[in-house]
């Protein structure tokens, strides 16, 4: 476990990221409420959750503001770091740890969240994960924000990607997350699926900030060439986006519940 851990932790390295998340909008927020009734059932007190690739803390932050007490797992510092300062003052624990060995004590949570997470790790090992953490009849979830690319906003940026990168793809974070669960029927069961769609108001530049939060294998800002590259890419969206617009995003969410 300590070497995959390793290994996540230099592959999904969001150091030089971490700033800039702050820019990319959060959750849908009657996603969240209506996760959080699935999750609590007929359940007395608050939620106990633990909050997997807590990044800087946007997941943590509206679970906090819904009464759940919060254990954020994150192993990256930079991103650990600041969603400390973003939550300095609530009930909740940071742990610098990873969703597959997260080091969280058996059976001890209501609640296992992946907010856009759950792609950077090997998904079998997280599923195996939050089952062990995980008390009877309680619940998984992972989600994500997608980009709506049928809005005309979306779109503009979609092809400013894709006229410098043609084979650019989104990955794992794009795909049904349901073939996965189903093959772990041992583990999870009552798939419950939910998406949302919502608007942004954003500014042109706070845009492209928040473009410097990805981490993707097209453009690595930490090399000259991939610096050149994103510098391409916002240039052309520089040309084609206005200076501020709403834009389009749905917050889709897989969640089951533990079996056994």
């Amino acid at each position: 476990m300590q070497e995959n851990k390793r290994i996540v932790e230099q592959v999904w390295d969001y150091t030089k990221h971490a700033k800039y998340y702050s820019y990319r909008p959060n959750y849908a927020p009657k996603t969240i409420d209506m996760l959080i009734t699935l999750a609590k059932g007929e359940k007395a007190g608050n939620l106990k959750v633990a909050d997997i690739g807590a990044g800087t803390g946007n997941l943590s932050i509206m679970l906090l503001e819904r009464g759940c007490e919060v254990v954020s797992v994150e192993p990256n510092d930079a991103m650990r770091e600041i969603g400390i300062e973003r939550t300095k003052g609530a009930k909740i624990e940071w742990v610098r740890a990873t969703g597959v060995d997260s080091t969280l004590q058996s059976g001890s949570f209501d609640w296992v969240t992946f907010g856009s997470s759950f792609n950077v790790m090997d998904r079998t090992e997280a599923l195996k994960e939050a089952h062990r953490l995980l008390k009877g009849n309680g619940y998984f979830s992972c989600m994500w924000n997608h980009r709506d690319l049928n809005d005309p906003i979306q779109q503009k940026a979609e092809n400013a990607i894709l006229s410098i990168v043609p084979d650019y793809t989104r990955g794992v974070r794009r795909e049904d997350q349901r073939p996965i669960i189903e093959a772990h029927k041992e583990l999870f069961d009552n798939i419950i699926y939910i998406e949302e769609d919502f608007y942004f108001h954003q500014s042109l530049e706070n845009y492209i900030l928040a473009w410097q939060s990805v981490k993707n294998p097209y453009w690595d800002l930490e090399t000259k060439e991939g610096q050149e590259i994103f510098d391409k890419i916002t240039a052309k969206m520089r040309e084609v986006l206005p200076q501020e617009f709403d834009i389009k995003y749905t917050t889709r969410c897989w969640s089951a519940r533990k079996v056994g």
